[in-house]
């Protein structure tokens, strides 16, 4: 059966978090996540920049040497609250994608609007309704960061997009979206009532 390997990367200069799955016949499998911890949360960063920008570098040819993945699913920015934010954030990014570069993966980039209606079925999705239809896609794990479960939206919004297109041998062979743009969550039968949390239900995944 074929396989491959996605890892999702939420790229910022203070916390980057990843996530890797599985696309595994018509079912994702959960291999890993965590977040790259580059400088305090609050208040003044007390790591230079470049620092920073070189533990991206190290933290995620770790990750790749690790697991292996084919692809790179990166989130595209398209807003900051300043400029200094952006320009920081644009340096996350490219430290992101150069190192994916570097290890000879493709690289896709999907904004965050594009994960929202991908993944939860809507652009305004908040980040508690994204974690939620992430555990209800990947079962029920615990993020110690809301980029974590970014994260693995990225590597899931790229299994959709490919979805989208066509089967992938025989990924998603039955479980292809019913209709232009449907998010997975609507071509996999999973409700808003189970994403608010009314109805538990979680999908089968090999660990």
């Amino acid at each position: 059966m074929q396989v491959l390997r996605i890892l999702g990367i939420d790229p910022g200069s203070r916390l980057t978090g990843y996530g890797v799955i599985d696309l595994v016949g018509n079912q994702l499998k959960h291999v890993a996540h965590g977040t790259l911890r580059l400088s305090n949360t609050g208040g003044k960063a007390v790591i230079p920049l470049e620092h920073r920008l070189l533990s991206i570098y190290e933290g995620l040819s770790k990750v790749i040497l690790e697991f292996k993945p084919t692809v790179m699913s990166v989130e595209r920015v398209f807003f900051a609250k300043n400029a200094v934010s952006a320009l920081k954030l644009g340096q996350a990014r490219g430290a992101t994608i150069l190192t994916g570069a570097i290890h000879s993966l493709e690289i896709v980039e999907y904004s965050p609007t594009e994960v929202k209606a991908a993944v939860v079925g809507h652009g305004q999705a908040d980040k508690e309704q994204v974690a939620r239809m992430v555990q209800l896609l990947i079962g029920q794990r615990i993020f110690e960061t809301a980029d974590a479960s970014d994260g693995l939206a990225l590597a899931i919004c790229h299994a959709q997009s490919l979805a989208a297109r066509g089967p992938l041998g025989a990924a998603y062979s039955r479980n292809k979206p019913k209709k232009k743009g449907a998010s997975l969550a609507e071509s996999l039968g999973i409700t808003a009532d189970m994403v608010e949390g009314k109805q538990r239900i979680q999908l089968r995944t090999k660990d």
